[in-house]
């Protein structure tokens, strides 16, 4: 066999470098049998091959020692909490802390006594105690935190009001090759407490088994149901820029919190510097592709080469024996990988030209070749950690959950895009022959091992386990990307303390509170976040409590007041709309799927569930605004 290049491929688990294992396939931390894993194996052996003819170009990533202390100051600055290294009193470092539960706090002040240790010993500035913080006075502080009973969606507790359920079952999304004569077990999930205060005290002394085998049978894992509260469900693309900026903070102090309560550590991966390229298809960074692309397209979201291949692959290969594990040919690849990226922009490449095995091997080659790996090098030590840790699914699944709220903006759409490819292909499994399983196997070497300048050949000690990974990410992506309800109430309560600062400020200043009194008979309304909408001002006047006035620029009929009552529900309304505008619905609505928005108060923009009630949403933003547009797609 030919040499392996000086670029090796490795798997990443740890900063340390270690001695190279064995090249085994018994090493595998979570094991399973040596068959069952054998398309495994074959596609590593693959991905090495095509390594080696030179097929796939070489990027590095650079990594610098971690220096004591230094993960401490980049996991504040990470959640948002930067203000409390600079010593800085500001508005957003305040409002976080003040929405903080128990756990959360805790570890947001473990990490920061770490830090502030650190810079001690080093003879540093002066830094900030941590009963300053958290406006304790005593040694062993207590915290002012938000309650850990159930809290629906709005961050807010209606007075007699008990919640009610609609089970909404994840099977919809898992009809992924599943036994159908053999029973599931069902779980139930709830997104209304943090997951961090739900954890069972662990014994201190607790073992986690050093090989965790996993049965490959569909049926072996559980089927669970998502509690639908009165505020219904809000995925990923239904919040604000902003708002998901704030739910990225969050998710890091949460799983962060979670893995204490488990006793877990959360490993991490230094941040590095990728040498990408700045143009082309193959081996450039998300960012810049879809930079490139939104010139063409405006609004993107998934690169325009992925949603290609994709769409080749969903139009003629779904049905093809072995997709995605029966290689094509390495000539041809090779290829058609170079006239990709010499006519793709210019629209002058021949789709028919490509046959499915080869489509298939371009889509793993552009998942591989990323400078960063899809699901991030900072993180990718805590996917693995929570399945050689952890051995309940549900919880599993909870921390896998909250590294997908993680994820950048252009990480997440693409995996997301990619996954509910997956889970076509698995849908096929009559005539492809690919399960879950085979699928799993095959795409674990290409999202989890990557390129670097430190080879150990870790990956080998992953086999099973990233496998696994890849399975849970296919089966339970409908509730992956979906935002924990708990978050989003921490966002509204973020939001209101940033606005109540605000508020205290502007009534210091003369010219401001002038203003003020000349409008005393106006509605005092929040600045409109962008994408609201401006309404003339005899549309904007004060109207009754429990009443909303609906916008709708893109009907015939504009605005309409509608009297909401317990059982009013965001499809309600669209539907009246609907019915008002049939006979003259305008141009620009038409071919366009509109739903219900809050827009501002304590919420940058949420476009609502068709079964959220919307009394409840009203009563926890009083000052939203309510528009009927097109949801983004």
């Amino acid at each position: 066999r030919k040499s392996l290049p000086r670029r090796r491929i490795n798997r990443m688990l740890s900063n340390e470098s270690a001695p190279p294992p064995a090249f085994s396939r018994s090493n595998s931390q979570a094991s399973m049998d040596s068959t069952s894993m054998e398309d495994f194996w074959c596609e590593v052996e693959s991905i090495k091959e095509s390594s080696e003819d030179g097929s796939e170009e070489a990027t590095l990533l650079e990594f610098k020692p971690a220096d004591e202390g230094e993960l401490e100051a980049e996991w504040l600055q990470d959640v948002g909490l930067s203000t409390l290294i600079s010593g800085a009193e500001e508005e957003d470092g305040q409002a976080l802390l003040s929405t903080l539960t128990r756990t959360q706090a805790a570890a947001v002040q473990k990490r920061y006594n770490t830090y502030t240790q650190t810079l001690r010993k080093k003879n540093k500035h002066t830094v900030r105690d941590v009963r300053d913080i958290f406006g304790t006075n005593d040694s062993a502080p207590t915290f002012e935190t938000v309650p850990v009973s159930p809290v629906p969606s709005n961050g807010i507790q209606l007075p007699g009001q008990k919640p009610v359920w609609k089970s909404v079952s994840s099977n919809s999304c898992l009809d992924c090759g599943l036994d159908k004569g053999i029973p599931s077990v069902t779980e139930e999930l709830s997104y209304e407490v943090s997951f961090s205060e739900s954890i069972t005290i662990l014994p201190k002394n607790q073992e986690w088994p050093k090989n965790q085998r996993f049965k490959k049978e569909d049926s072996a894992l559980p089927k669970f149901i998502v509690r639908k509260s009165r505020f219904g469900l809000t995925e990923v693309g239904d919040l604000s820029a902003e708002d998901m900026k704030k739910i990225r903070y969050l998710s890091l102090i949460e799983l962060t919190a979670f893995y204490d309560s488990l006793g877990v550590e959360l490993k991490r991966n230094r941040t590095e510097r990728v040498r990408g390229r700045e143009n082309g298809l193959f081996g450039v960074p998300l960012t810049i592709l879809l930079e490139n692309d939104q010139k063409k397209v405006p609004g993107i979201k998934v690169p325009l080469i992925f949603q290609k291949l994709l769409l080749k692959l969903e139009e003629t290969g779904l049905e093809t024996e072995g997709i995605l594990r029966v290689p094509g040919s390495a000539s041809r690849v090779k290829n058609l990988h170079q006239e990709l990226e010499a006519k793709f922009y210019e629209d002058a490449f021949d789709w028919d030209q490509v046959r499915n095995n080869d489509a298939a091997g371009l889509l793993k080659m552009f998942v591989r070749e990323l400078p960063s790996p899809l699901f991030t090098v900072e993180y990718l030590p805590a996917f693995i950690t929570l399945v050689e840790k952890i051995s309940k699914i549900k919880l599993q699944l909870q921390a896998l959950h909250l590294l997908i709220m993680l994820l950048p903006e252009a990480n997440r759409d693409t995996a997301k895009a990619f996954l509910q490819f997956l889970k076509k292909v698995v849908a096929n499994e009559g005539k492809n022959k690919m399960n879950l399983w085979n699928v799993s196997m095959i795409v674990a070497p290409n999202l989890f091992i990557y390129k670097g300048k430190r080879a150990n050949q870790q990956e080998m000690q992953a086999a099973a386990t990233t496998a696994h990974i890849v399975r849970l990410l296919i089966r339970y992506q409908d509730i992956l990307w979906t935002v924990p309800s708990f978050l989003i109430s921490q966002v509204r309560k973020m939001n209101e303390a940033a606005m109540n600062n605000s508020k205290r400020q502007l009534m210091f200043d003369k010219g401001v509170r002038k203003l003020l009194r000349r409008k005393t008979m106006e509605r005092d309304r929040p600045e409109r976040p962008e994408g609201a909408v401006i309404f003339p001002p005899y549309l904007q006047s004060d109207i009754p409590e429990g009443v909303i006035r609906v916008y709708a620029p893109l009907h015939s009929k504009v605005s309409m007041a509608i009297q909401l009552n317990s059982q009013t529900k965001a499809k309600d309304i669209l539907a009246r709309f609907h019915c008002e505008n049939s006979r003259g619905s305008s141009q620009n609505m038409r071919g366009h799927i509109q739903s219900l928005h809050e827009i501002g108060g304590n919420i940058g923009q949420h476009c609502l569930d068709p079964d959220a009630y919307m009394l409840d949403v009203y009563r926890a933003n009083p000052q939203a605004e309510w528009v009927i547009k097109p949801k983004a797609s």
